[in-house]
């Protein structure tokens, strides 16, 4: 999967909060002082590239949707994470998330039960 820069997750982002939108729609999203048209005009288009975005056509103007869903996105961005950075092992990733104090032994608890009830179905 392609990594996405900051303002592309931006725009992917209002696409999957609000679902298709024209080029000005997501432009209003923006609080101010607000990017040029031009510029979302173009990272649209590079999502588009991307694979990460289709549009339909309205006449002149397209309606920009995602292509790809934020579950689907978030999988593939996990498992690229997992990947590069622990040695494909969701076990290095627990185990850093155990030694950074980042999971407590609560929440290990309850994803071993989550786990356990999976194996039972």
């Amino acid at each position: 999967m392609r990594r996405l820069t900051e303002k592309e997750e931006e725009i992917m982002q209002y696409l999957w909060d609000n679902g298709p939108m024209f080029v000005r729609e997501i432009l209003e999203k923006y609080p101010d002082p607000k990017p040029h048209y031009n510029t979302i005009s173009t990272v649209v288009r590079l999502l588009e590239e991307k694979g990460f975005v289709d549009h339909k056509v309205y006449g002149s103007t397209y309606q920009y949707f995602a292509a790809i869903s934020l579950e689907d996105f978030k999988g593939k961005a996990l498992r690229k994470v997992v990947s590069d950075y622990f040695d494909n092992s969701y076990t290095n990733v627990v185990s850093t998330l155990i030694e950074e104090e980042s999971l407590s032994v609560d929440e290990l608890k309850g994803l071993i039960e989550k786990i356990e009830k999976g194996k039972q179905r």
